[in-house]
């Protein structure tokens, strides 16, 4: 592998000394390649807060300092696309919010061409089936998810609309790779009845093989050893999801419809208990072989001024991973698809469920409506439960928008939540909570290029739960189009015991210039212990106290 890392590495080198050369010619498109990239880098500067509980960690307590940095290179010539990535992590917190990480090398490396009909790749591959419900590939970065497939893809279009797609390989592990070999294979197609006719289907398929590697077997055998006789359970080494889905097109109204099935596959369930050998103490986690299926469905209709989207998922065993033993956001094969709205305000996003895979039923509708330019109204709602009907999360979001003489824009709502923190946080006895949110936003044009913004959230949390309630506000001036400053402070307005009753502020301040395609950011900043989410996929994050700086530049 490495001396296939140090080939790709001197192709992309002379690619770049060819461009380099074709400059000082002065011409650069003698060469007809396309060079490009991009870098992100950011840095945290660990200050310690006991009040909060920024501390304990190895950053706060020695370290002091972490960095992430991603530096991505592309070039296009010859009929090849050449990628190599650089990724970087020094006393990071990213992969473990209570850990440190360090070490550095080429995170992705990738070779394309296509060949009349059939398209080539192998390196580290992105891609996925469907919606994802039974493969997604693919990175992101503020979760840390990274899963890539290493090896290699083959596409082949059989006719102008209809292309076959084929892959194997292993799932990337930060800079190295899980044992567990996954294959797989897909067909996607379009038939419409013309311009005229407003009618289009847009059918595929697709199936996912799992093979577990000797070592893990040999893991999850001698894990199984140590059951009670009672929880003992069969062994596969091989499992396979299967799906159809469609995209239906008629006038303004769509209906797109994925059903996807798991054969038996060896599990652990975090939400079961096992007895010990002698059958005495109960231990949670577990391991099963269970089957395994996914139904989703969404239904989207927009006209003049309306729109609205319903959507419906029942998910039934469907962690489908590389490895039985690894948890939270590594070695996940597939993406479910969330059932919540994105939520940017920070009181309304601080309770966010995560997608669980071993079991929800879910709903969720978004009606907008415009009745002018000027007056915007959205209502959303959305509703989980367990496959036996518990309530897992529940919100009803509506907001309202209005402009005003092109320099105001006025935005005011109110969200209502419900949210099992026992489930989504694992605390137990602490069942279901309960938060109203109303807030509001201003914004007004002072001039051509000088904008300022005001927001203000308040959010009543019933029977002072978890940290109680909170309020923050927010005051943002921009200078059109390189500067934005903001201030912003969340306040436990009712704290608990949790924080031993005291009144803690979480101030924030952020500074913002962009340069043509170069963005800088510096902040102070105080943060609460809550939840990240980025499409249904969520974690844990401890409090925060200290200095961040990130740099993101395109070429």
């Amino acid at each position: 592998m490495k001396v296939f890392k140090l080939l790709v590495l001197n192709l992309l080198f002379l690619s770049f000394c060819q461009i380099a050369y074709a400059q000082n010619e002065g011409n650069t498109n003698s060469s007809g390649g396309v060079f490009s990239g991009s870098l992100e880098a950011n840095g945290n500067f660990f200050m310690t807060d006991s009040a909060i509980g920024a501390v304990g960690t190895p950053q706060y307590d020695r370290q002091l300092y972490g960095a992430d940095a991603w530096l991505d290179l592309r070039y296009s010539n010859w009929g090849f696309d050449f990628g190599v990535r650089f990724d970087m992590f020094n006393n990071s917190n990213l992969l473990n919010p209570i850990g440190s990480y360090s070490d550095q090398g080429i995170g992705r490396w990738f070779v394309r061409k296509k060949i009349d009909k059939l398209g080539i790749s192998a390196g580290y591959l992105y891609d996925q089936i469907g919606s994802g419900v039974i493969f997604r590939a693919y990175e992101e970065r503020p979760l840390a998810i990274d899963n890539a497939l290493y090896g290699v893809r083959l596409t082949y279009d059989l006719l102008e609309d209809w292309q076959v797609k084929a892959f194997s390989g292993k799932q990337k592990q930060l800079f190295d790779y899980y044992g567990a070999t996954i294959r797989g294979l897909s067909v996607d197609g379009f038939l419409s009845g013309g311009e005229e006719s407003g009618w289009s289907i847009a059918p595929g398929a697709g199936v996912v093989n799992r093979t577990i590697d000797d070592e893990t077997m040999e893991g999850v055998v001698n894990q199984i050893a140590t059951y009670n006789v009672q929880d003992s359970t069969g062994l596969r080494y091989n499992s396979y999801a299967m799906t159809l889905y469609n995209t239906l097109t008629v006038g303004k109204f769509s209906w797109y419809f994925e059903g996807a099935y798991k054969t038996e596959d060896v599990m652990t369930n975090p939400l079961l208990e096992r007895l010990d050998r002698q059958g005495t103490s109960k231990i949670p986690g577990k391991i099963v072989l269970e089957t395994g299926n996914v139904l989703y469905s969404s239904f989207s209709y927009s006209t003049n001024g309306f729109g609205g989207t319903l959507e419906l998922k029942r998910t039934e065993n469907f962690n489908f991973r590389t490895d039985p033993f690894v948890v939270l956001n590594r070695g996940i094969i597939n993406f479910l698809p969330p059932m919540t709205r994105v939520n940017t305000y920070r009181l309304t996003s601080r309770y966010a469920p995560a997608t669980q895979e071993f079991g929800e039923k879910a709903v969720q509708l978004d009606l907008s409506y415009a009745s002018s330019r000027k007056l915007r109204f959205n209502v959303n709602l959305s509703n989980i439960t367990t496959l036996e009907d518990d309530l897992l999360y529940r919100e009803l979001y509506s907001e309202v928008t209005y402009k005003y003489k092109r320099k105001w824009t006025l935005i005011g709502g109110l969200q209502y939540q419900q949210y099992n923190q026992e489930v989504f946080e694992e605390k137990p006895d602490v069942g279901i909570l309960t938060a109203v949110t109303p807030f509001f936003e201003v914004q007004y044009k002072l001039s051509r290029k000088k904008s300022i913004r005001f927001e203000a959230q308040y959010m009543d949390v019933a029977e002072k739960k978890d940290f109680g309630s909170w309020a923050f506000a927010l005051v943002e001036f921009s200078v059109a189009p390189s500067w934005s400053f903001t201030v912003s402070d969340m306040y436990n307005v009712s704290p608990t015991k949790r924080t031993n009753n005291d009144d803690i502020h979480y101030p924030r301040v952020d500074i913002f210039y962009t340069k043509k395609s170069n963005r800088f950011s510096l902040s102070y900043v105080k943060q609460v212990e809550g939840i990240v989410c980025s499409g249904g996929i969520c974690r844990l994050e401890p409090a925060f106290s200290g200095v961040k700086m990130s740099v993101n530049s395109t070429f």
